[in-house]
């Protein structure tokens, strides 16, 4: 398998660019590269991330295709409504994504599902399933009987919901909890390549007491994505969007039989167990780069040019 490209982002065509919008009056920061009129990539983030995760992907994918990477409300360098003003539920989130969309007048694109990203984003494509040309997921579950034993802490709260509970979550809340979700159980080889500057930068911006109790709220909160699964196991059977699986095994929340799980529902979607865990484009940058490279150009080949064959 050739190297993907390298594509860094010093030079003005393949720059990342930092940008703002204002969607229904919270401003909101994003990263954007490649050309204007590309086929786009929508990378919504996970837990407790931004769109700093993709701060690698994006100049890798540049020369081809748009990327666009949004700091949910809450995270990142994006504003931090009040409780009264936002819901930091999953809904709230994923009501938020379709409006993020709507407002950048996105009307076709791949989406990137990974870690709590994965939950809006099938949102997203259950409430528009025709902008969705293709899905790329990376370790985010929707399968209830492959969760695997790092759920177990979440699972006793989701069976008995109790104030002291919740603050056992908010807790974990902490810059020592954001390290142990970077380098989680991936073995000592692959930790190196994990920088800390992952959950550093995360806690600065995390850190607020308003930003905990926010998290914290969304953490309470997941237990109610259960039954969302299946309806988003429903949108594979029913479109079957072309799929790519590209999965970390070393994972506790999500080991290989969640990845697999997905061929329950949609047979014809590629898989492959990439060595590396929750964090792959930390610890096989390279090789996820290649995969994803390889699945685009098959489900959104470049038009021929004036220049090149005429098409049939």
């Amino acid at each position: 398998m050739s190297r993907p490209p390298v594509l860094g982002g010093d030079t003005p065509e393949r720059a990342t660019r930092h940008r703002t919008v204002v969607v229904d009056g919270v401003r909101v920061f994003y990263r954007e590269n490649g050309p204007a009129d590309a086929p786009v990539v929508l990378l919504p983030h996970g837990y407790p991330s931004s769109s700093f995760a993709y701060r690698n992907l994006m100049p890798a994918l540049a020369d081809r295709w748009r990327t666009i990477a949004p700091d949910l409300p809450g995270f990142g360098y994006s504003d931090t409504p009040g409780a009264s003003e936002f819901s930091y539920t999953f809904d709230g989130y994923a009501a938020f994504l379709e409006r993020f969309v709507d407002v950048l007048g996105l009307s076709r694109f791949v989406l990137y599902l990974h870690d709590y990203g994965s939950q809006f984003g099938f949102r997203l494509a259950l409430s528009a399933p025709e902008k969705v040309t293709a899905l790329i997921i990376s370790n985010g579950d929707i399968y209830e009987d492959q969760l695997g034993p790092k759920y177990e802490p979440l699972k006793e709260f989701w069976n008995r919901p109790t104030e002291e509970g919740r603050r056992a979550l908010g807790q974990n809340v902490s810059e020592e909890g954001f390290r142990d979700e970077f380098v989680g159980e991936v073995d000592e080889m692959l930790a190196e390549r994990i920088p800390p500057d992952l959950w550093t930068l995360a806690w600065a911006q995390l850190g607020t007491p308003e930003r905990r109790e926010n998290l914290t709220n969304l953490l309470a909160d997941q237990r109610h994505t259960l039954a969302w699964f299946p309806r988003e196991q429903a949108y594979l059977r029913e479109h079957r969007p072309p799929t790519l699986i590209v999965w970390g095994p070393q994972d506790g929340y999500m080991p290989a039989g969640a990845a697999r799980a997905y061929h329950r529902d949609h047979p014809d979607a590629e898989l492959h167990l990439v060595d590396g865990g929750h964090w792959l484009l930390e610890t096989s940058f390279d090789e996820v780069v290649s995969l994803i490279r390889e699945f685009l150009d098959r489900v959104l080949p470049m038009p021929p040019t004036r220049e090149g064959p005429e098409a049939p």
